[in-house]
């Protein structure tokens, strides 16, 4: 059973198509980067909710949450239709595991993401800890088209705060771009492309990756990896790469 909370709309932005971020004045309590919360509304007498990671950092308010409409959903053209100070219902507490603590520190940390789990990233990226722990971060996006390239602004701000240490890569399966590499992640690791435009090379002593996104995504690059001799991490036993599924 979900204890929930009220919060309401503090911001909305519509990104481009189907894309909406929500701002959300909640009293959510301590959670960690990478963590999600449920989100809900009340539709037709019942209460609907699903998981969404959250952006903002911890010590950052208001929430945030970034997600794709689904028309024939349940709950996302409902959020996408909410304004500034409508009602919003929230989990009294966060959950999950897709934290720096599943992650094992090396040389290199990437981040793989596809659509809306550049979300996550986001909030791991503002907090103190993997810049600590990592020479370098490196964050790829993969997205459709240019328009579905988000939050411009924050990594701008983290490429100036963490020059030197962080690369950020966009990678587009639907369009082009001066800017953007083309194809899906997995090819782009296959043929080299990806490793090249970063300027490293993956492997079992320098890196440790963390792939959340689209499953289909997720899965080749997990047998890539595999192939290459990294491995799931574990708690009993330390790997190469942590994975979050969004569908």
């Amino acid at each position: 059973m979900v204890d929930w909370i009220e919060g309401r709309i503090s911001g909305k932005r519509h990104w481009s198509q189907a894309l909406y971020s929500l701002q959300i004045d909640a009293p959510l309590t301590d959670f960690q980067a990478g963590q999600y919360i449920k989100v809900a509304l009340d539709v037709d007498g019942e209460r609907v909710g699903r998981p969404y990671s959250l952006v903002n950092a911890p010590q950052e308010q208001p929430l945030e949450i970034y997600f794709n409409e689904v028309p024939e959903g349940p709950l996302t053209p409902k959020l996408s239709d909410l304004e500034i100070g409508d009602r919003i219902w929230i989990s009294a507490k966060a959950s999950g595991v897709f934290t720096m603590d599943n992650v094992v520190s090396r040389r290199d940390l990437w981040m793989l993401a596809t659509g809306t789990a550049l979300g996550v990233f986001l909030s791991i990226l503002k907090t103190a800890e993997p810049w600590e722990r990592f020479e370098r971060i490196i964050l790829v996006h993969g997205a459709r088209n240019t328009g579905e390239l988000a939050y411009g602004e924050t990594i701008a701000e983290l490429q100036a705060k963490h020059e030197g240490a962080f690369t950020f890569i966009s990678a587009l399966t639907r369009d082009s771009s001066e800017t953007a590499l083309q194809g899906r992640i997995t090819n782009l690791l296959e043929n080299g492309v990806l490793e090249d435009a970063a300027g490293a090379k993956i492997t079992t002593n320098d890196s440790h990756l963390m792939l959340c996104g689209n499953s289909e995504m997720i899965k080749d690059v997990r047998a890539w990896l595999e192939a290459h001799g990294l491995h799931r991490h574990k708690r009993t036993e330390p790997g190469h790469y942590t994975t979050e599924q969004y569908h």
